[in-house]
């Protein structure tokens, strides 16, 4: 691994938000396999994925971020607190702008500004929205070796991405499979639903980019991106992952989730 460390950050970020691109693909290509999602099972998957964007914010992005401030001489919690709350609200000012549709509602209760766009555009668009956020924390990461090559920083990056990948593979399957049983054929769902994982790629050079032009931002942009990470697990996730009766198995999904995260953030970083 050591290895990498003489790698462009940049490139780095891209190559791992592209592994996480793969996941999403991946997990889209359960709908050549599936025509439906037991809702158990969709909401363990969801659980899941919360529970990995839970502790993936705080062990690979808070914590980091208040270390980096403290290391520097600064108040740690302040850049923390000013960069969360920020990307909380980044998140917000999407979700009430672009057009989306939340898994299991009615047309009726699409969100963000009001379109004539189907039902799966809106769907696609909602799981488009929250990997924004996952695609901008991997290429922080990554962009944070620019000026502090680190074994364990590049460690960080790398279990992080990890995770996000991990999580990944259930949303490819959340929108794919939905999506078939909106009528589209299975190579269709199977494109739009990686589809929605392209954006990922983007954010992380972006945010790579952001931390190389400008360093003193890193501990904001770490801590912006779990500001918008924890925004979608409580506004999208948490939410979804509650329909129907079997809520125990969205619990036991979150927490096996946040365990799978915190171990290989710990463990590698």
């Amino acid at each position: 691994m050591e290895k990498l460390l003489d790698v462009n950050p940049v490139l780095l970020a891209l190559m791992a938000t592209l592994f996480t691109w793969c996941m999403t693909a991946l997990g889209s290509s359960m709908v050549f396999f599936f025509k439906s999602i037991n809702k158990t099972i969709l909401n363990l998957m969801l659980g899941f994925a919360a529970g990995v964007m839970i502790a993936a914010s705080f062990w690979s992005l808070l914590s980091p971020a208040i270390a980096m401030s403290e290391e520097r001489g600064g108040n740690g919690w302040f850049p923390a607190l000013v960069g969360f709350i920020t990307g909380g609200a980044f998140l917000y000012t999407f979700d009430k702008t672009l057009p989306h549709l939340h898994l299991g509602l009615a047309i009726e209760k699409a969100e963000g500004i009001k379109t004539s766009w189907h039902r799966s555009i809106l769907l696609i668009l909602a799981i488009t929205l929250h990997n924004i956020p996952e695609g901008l924390a991997v290429g922080v990461a990554f962009g944070a070796l620019a000026n502090n090559p680190d074994i364990g920083i590049l460690s960080g990056a790398v279990a992080l991405a990890i995770g996000i990948g991990l999580q990944n593979f259930p949303e490819g399957a959340a929108v794919s499979i939905p999506l078939r049983r909106e009528g589209f054929k299975r190579l269709k769902a199977f494109q739009y639903g990686q589809l929605s994982g392209i954006v990922e790629p983007v954010a992380g050079i972006l945010g790579a980019l952001m931390v190389l032009i400008i360093e003193p931002l890193l501990p904001y942009a770490l801590s912006f991106a779990a500001g918008a990470m924890i925004y979608v697990v409580v506004e999208e996730l948490i939410p979804e992952s509650q329909t129907g009766n079997e809520t125990d198995f969205s619990t036991i999904g979150a927490m096996t989730g946040f365990s799978v995260m915190m171990l290989l953030d710990v463990a590698l970083g």
